[in-house]
Formats: structure tokens, sequence, C-alpha cells
């Protein structure tokens, strides 16, 4: 008779999360002992679980890593090659993998398919002393490898690269290439892909669903088979736990119900996302930052934080005291942008002389490869300019008085630009930036036992910073409420509440009913109009345009007031064709203020459904508008919008949260429209591109089809922002392949800058 296989995994050391804590216990809980090899001591191992030293398989501390990522995955994608080989009758599991069922499986391979052509090794087994583990040790002690599966172009730089005597270390090459990569191949090699379990059996979730763990239990549960036994739960859903969800289990997913039945507090281990929250005790010393920490920890990931700024494009960042060169480095990376220090040190005063901090910043950028060009060292007052971005991480906020900042921040941060920083709990800073605009928290944990947060402020007028907009003399031709009764005309009607106004200009028989912020009209746009009145008007449409006098999300009893009475009254019946239109908060309004038309038609980009924070809690860049009310009738928008004829939404998938928005529309007469790589500020992307006003003509007028929007979004395929992303995007994906195309393709029609620079980076 076959012994059942035993089970192990590898954790090099230090605390589990919940996550591991949970798949490590669900082997437990289903009868199934479990091993855990580790290297240095390990905190919250579940009871049951076996934890042994990994010196027994391979007695090193030459733990292998892939570079960009600082990732231990290539050890461990090593380390269960070795074991298997030395413990036969092992299986191995990834310490992202949950139990389903009992792994009963017999003596031979066992590995399952994460899509139809592609083997990945979360689950592993291999049969001792097979041709696929002899050829998978092969090639693994080989650390300067030429891999067959890799592309023809990279095998052909490394070739060069070793004939130059510079060969290229398997911790540089792309991601898995000791993983399922080396897997998929030698199983073909060696023809034993038939052996390989159907996607179900392990991976039902593809990678790219993978935030479906953060969603109702019921949207796995429906791709689970009686083929499922074990559950690759992709830890890279770590990111978006620790960053999105302060390191629990979303509140009712999938991930909360696998808690509940394992008896895990996810509280008590929560998730950190890795780059987020990781300061360095040595960092800040009194007045300085030492240049051993000054240097660039290349293992920091910003990606939230990026994605936190919202921003189109950056041309200015300032490090503040030089603390932050690798989020420096990400930006420049990322936007092309032209990097500065403001040496400042505590007291917000300059020293006579370069500090050591910014000093080492600035040798530690050039050492990346950023051109002296694009780095400027600030040493007096007088010489700081407007910035796009501003940052001071465990500085100010934290080790230093933020008040301190005051005279640097009246120069260099403009309505519009961004500060990033590190706020310790108690310090004052909040309501330091509360009058300077909207600060969300991105991230927060525990430093030196102390609750810190990580915190971006978008700077704002103090205006706009949900106050309240007294009414104003039409007396006054500057004013709005004079603009809008001359816009109004004697057909039409004005009217003002405390913090909202209604504007009705009646033409055709079509409305179009707009949500805008009256700052935005009143302050940046030459005309001083609510949105696409000028086009509103050109098309002979009847306009009805609702202007917030801030950041408000319309949560005002005089707007639903407003709208009931409308609705009571039969206004909306006079038209044909009803559209309500909006984007962002603007978005939220047109689709939660449709119920008092049904009927409708919803035209809304980029739109948040609701900010409840029990309904979405993962929604962290609003925080002005956390404490409204989003009950009643005209409250989530997801649902009050369903009485309409149909609902567009526009939007970006790769916006995580507006994405999230977007999933919450479930009704029949939802159509989505993915807008991919082109931002948050989605209707400002297809204005630069030209064919916003297209989109909302067609759409307005219901005649938006699929391939009428096609054609309208290949204008993307020109447009910078959009190419930009799409190489960002394939460099993180470690596509550099693809990377590399966009920026031929680029530079074949234009000179610029920041693609000559991608290519020089991965030439």
């Amino acid at each position: 008779m076959i012994a059942p296989r035993q089970i192990a995994t590898l954790w090099i050391g230090g605390q589990l999360s919940w996550l591991e804590q949970l798949c490590l216990r669900s082997f437990v809980t289903r009868g199934h002992g479990i091993t855990l090899y580790a290297y240095q001591d390990v905190q919250g191992v579940p009871e049951g679980v076996e934890l042994r030293d990994g010196r027994e398989i391979i007695d090193t501390d030459d733990f292998i890593k892939y570079e960009k990522k600082d990732s231990f995955a290539l050890f461990a994608d090593y380390f269960r090659i070795v074991l298997t080989d030395r413990r036969p009758n092992v299986l191995w599991v990834d310490t992202d993998v949950y139990c389903v069922a009992p792994p009963d499986y017999p003596a031979g391979h066992v590995f399952g398919l994460e899509s139809p052509s592609r083997i990945n090794n979360a689950v592993l087994g291999l049969a001792p002393g097979s041709d696929l583990q002899r050829s998978l040790l092969k090639f693994m002690s080989d650390r300067e490898p030429i891999p067959d599966f890799l592309p023809r172009r990279l095998r052909e730089e490394y070739r060069e690269a070793r004939t130059q005597g510079t060969p290229v270390h398997v911790s540089k090459m792309p991601w898995g290439v000791w993983g399922p990569m080396a897997i998929t191949h030698f199983a073909k090699q060696h023809g034993v892909t038939d052996q390989a379990h159907p996607q179900d059996a392990f991976y039902p979730v593809h990678f790219r669903d993978k935030s479906d763990f953060l969603k109702p239990p019921e949207t796995v549960w429906r791709k689970l088979t009686k083929r499922t036994t074990a559950l690759h739960l992709w830890a890279s859903n770590k990111r978006a736990l620790g960053g999105q969800h302060n390191g629990l289990a979303p509140v009712h997913s999938f991930l909360d119900m696998l808690c509940r039945a394992e008896g895990i507090d996810p509280a008590a281990s929560p998730i950190v996302e890795r780059g987020r929250l990781r300061y360095d005790a040595n960092q800040v010393q009194g007045t300085a930052i030492t240049a051993a920490s000054a240097s660039i920890n290349q293992a920091e990931d910003f990606s939230t934080v990026i994605a936190a700024l919202d921003l189109d494009d950056v041309t200015q960042m300032a490090d503040v005291g030089g603390t932050a060169p690798s989020l420096c480095l990400a930006l420049f990376h990322r936007f092309d942008c032209d990097l500065n220090c403001f040496d400042m040190v505590a007291g917000g005063t300059f020293p006579d002389r370069i500090s050591p901090s910014a000093k080492a910043w600035y040798d530690s950028l050039r050492a990346a490869g950023v051109p002296a060009a694009r780095l400027r060292i600030v040493q007096d007052l007088a010489d700081v300019t407007p910035q796009d971005v501003i940052a001071t991480l465990n500085g100010f906020g934290v080790h230093h008085k933020i008040a301190a900042l005051d005279p640097m921040l009246n120069k260099a941060l403009l309505v519009g630009s961004r500060l990033i920083l590190d706020i310790r709990k108690g310090s004052g800073a909040f309501p330091f930036l509360r009058a300077r605009g909207n600060a969300n928290t991105v991230s927060e944990g525990q430093v030196d036992g102390r609750q810190q947060f990580r915190v971006v402020l978008s700077a704002e007028p103090s205006s706009t910073v949900a106050r309240t907009v007294p009414k104003q003399d039409t007396s006054n031709k500057n004013s709005w409420a004079s603009i809008a009764t001359d816009l109004a005309g004697p057909k039409g009607w004005f009217r003002e509440g405390e913090n909202h106004s209604f504007l009705h200009v009646p033409r055709g028989d079509t409305l179009v009913v707009t949500f805008d912020n009256l700052d935005i009209a009143m302050e940046k746009r030459d005309d001083r109009r609510p949105w696409g009145w000028s086009f509103i008007e050109q098309q002979g449409w009847s306009a009805l345009g609702v202007m917030a006098g801030g950041w408000t999300w319309f949560r005002d009893p005089f707007v639903s007031d407003t709208f009931s009475e409308l609705r009571e009254s039969g206004f909306f019946r006079a038209f044909s064709r009803v559209v309500f239109y909006g984007a962002s908060m603007g978005g939220y309004g047109a689709a939660a203020f449709s119920a008092a038309c049904p009927g409708a038609h919803v035209v809304a980009i980029s739109p948040q459904s609701t900010l409840d924070k029990t309904i979405v809690p993962w929604e962290a860049r609003y925080k002005v508008a956390w404490g409204q009310d989003f009950s009643g009738p005209y409250g989530d928008a997801a649902f009050s919008s369903q009485s309409a004829a149909s609902v567009n939404l526009l939007y970006d998938p790769y916006v995580k949260a507006d994405a999230a928005h977007a999933a919450r529309f479930e009704g029949q007469n939802v159509t989505r429209w993915r807008c991919p790589l082109l931002g948050h500020r989605l209707g400002s992307s297809l204005n630069q591109m030209g064919v916003l006003k297209d989109v909302v003509y067609q759409a307005v007028e219901g005649n938006l089809t699929p391939a009428t929007f096609r054609e309208l979004l290949r204008a993307r395929r020109e447009f910078p922002r959009y190419q930009r992303e799409l190489a960002n995007l394939a460099l993180e994906r470690n596509h550099e392949a693809l990377a590399l195309r966009v920026a031929d393709h680029v530079l074949s029609t234009r000179d610029d800058r920041f693609f000559r620079q991608l290519r020089a980076r991965l030439n």
C-alpha cells in the first residue's frame, strides 16, 4: 500500500500574516499534516503545523531572489524541486494554497494547469528520478542560463552579454523562469503535459480574476467543481488587502468566510503590503537622514501610492530632505519627470552646505541611471518652485513638526498638486492638512509601537473642501448667481441652496442633466459654465445643470428634495429623452439621481457607486465625503440607477477602485465601456484624444454601439498617456519585449524622451 503524500511548504522567516495562517490551518483542519520549512524564526504558526529547519533540505544562506521584485519566489521555486528529490513522497504547496479537500494523490507527477497552455507549480509533486525532475535540477544548477523557452530577443541579449563577459544572472530574468515557465517547458519536452490536472483542480480562479477572492463568496463558489481539491488564493492579492482593506479580509468576502470557517482572526496578524509602511528606524536621525539609509531600496513598491496620486502627468517632483529616493525613481520611470531635493532639516530651514542626506539622494539616483540634468538640489527657500508632487516620508509629520513645512508649501504646493507624507498619530498633522485640501490615507500600521499613516493630499483651494456657499448677490455680474440667471433667460430658471444650485435652460425635446463642481467651473474654465454647456447648446438640447459648492457628492436635502419635486411635478415628462451625465463625483450624481426620472438614460464616466464605508470599505480616495449620509432613495447609485432605461459606465479597468464601483452596477440596463489605461480622469483623456464629444453625442442619441465605441477608442493608440501606461503595465508584468515594441513604435513616429530613456534602460 502506498503511503499518503506528505505536504510541505516554505517560509524564510518572520511573521505569518492571516493569509498564510489560513492556508496552513486548512490542511490541518482536513486531517492532513503539513510541514513548514523555515530558515529563521517564524511567528504565528497555527497549531498542528510541523515546523522544521529548511537546512535539512538545502543548507544555505544564499536565498536567491528576483532582483526587480526583491522576492524569495525564485529560491522557493528551487527549494521545491530539491525537496521533491530528497523527500520523494512530498507534495509541495505554496503558502497561499488553501486546502478544499484532502489531497489524496498517488505517487507520480502532481501539477495543474493555470491556463490551457501553462502549468503552475503552486501545487507540485514529481515522480522520483523522473526525466522531468532531472531536467529541472540540471537546469537550476546553472545560475546564468539561456533558457530555450524565453523570447528570441532575450536569448540573443543573453548570448551577447555572455560573449561580452557579463552573463545575465537568473535573478535578473523574467518572473517564473524557474517556476511555471520551466515546469511547462520541460513537461512538454518530456511528453507529460497530459498528466496535468485540469484548471479547476487547483486554479479555478485565474490570476487575472484574483480579486474575486475579495468579493462575495458566491463569486468564487460558482467556479469550483468536484475536482477542486486545492485553491490558489494568489498572494499578489496582498497588495490590495494591505493597501485598500487595512490588511484585513473584506467583510462578507470569500476570504472573510474562509477565515471565519477556520477560526482565523485577520486583525491579529494583518497584512502589510510590501513596500508600504516599511520604515527604517535609522532613516531619520536628528535633523538629517543618514547617507546609508538614503540609498535606493529596490524592494520598495509604491504602486498603490502612485495610483492614489490620480495624476495623468507629472513634470516636477520634490523630495523634502531626501527621504524618498525610491519613490523619486519610480515617478521618474513612470512620468519622465524632473526630480528636486528640497534640502530641508528640522524647523523647515535649509543648511548652509549640502546635507549628507541630500548628497546621498543625488548619488543614489545617479547610480540608478537618472541623468544629472534631471536632478536638482534646492538649498534656499527663495529657489523653491511649484511642484506636481512633493514627498516627505518618515520626516515632517513623524519626527519633525509639520507646521515647519508651511513656508515651503506656500510656494511649491499649488491647486492640483499632491503631497505624500507619513503622519504619526497625535502629531496634529491632519488638521494642518485639512486647510490645504483633501487628505486620503493609503495605508497605516504600527511603527515603533505607534500608529502611523501614509497619506496623499490633493491640494485644493480652501473654498473647495466641503464648504458652505453663501447665496450670491445677482447684482454682482461676476457671481455664479448672476451668470446663471443670465443663462437661464426668461424661459428657464435658476434655484440656489446653501451648497448647491440648479440651472435649467429649455431648448429641444432632449434634456441633458449634468452634475458639476461650481469651483471648477468658476476657477478653471474660461467661460465659467457648467461642463459641456456650449456643446449641449450647439446640439439644441435642453439643459439642467446641477452645481455643487465643493466636494459634496450632492448629499444635500436641497438636491434630493428638488429632484423629488421635479419628478412629482412632471417636469421630466415634457421631454422625449432625458440623459443624466457626469464624471467621477458627477458620475455618481448622474447615476444616483436618475431615479427621479425612471426611463432616463445615464452616461457616467469613472463614477463612484457610493462612499458609504460599510458598503465600499476599499474606497479610500475621498475621505472628505466619508461623513456624508449615503442613505435614502438617491443614496446608492448602483441601486437607484436600476430604474433607468440604460446605464452607460465608462471606466478604466486598471483603476481598481473604479472597476470595483463599476462591478457594483449589476442591473440588466448596465453597459460597461472599458477604457483601459486612460486613468480615472477618463473624461480628460477622451477629451485630449478628441473623441469625448463624439462618445457623449452617440450616448445621448442612443447610438453608442460596441463597434462605434471601438472605432472611437482607436484614437488611444497614438495618445501619449495610453502609450506610456501600456509600456508601464508591460514592465510591471515583466513583458519587457512588449514595452520595447511600444517604445519602438512611438519613437518611429516622434521623438519622446520617456521612451528614449525606457529603451536605453532595457537595452
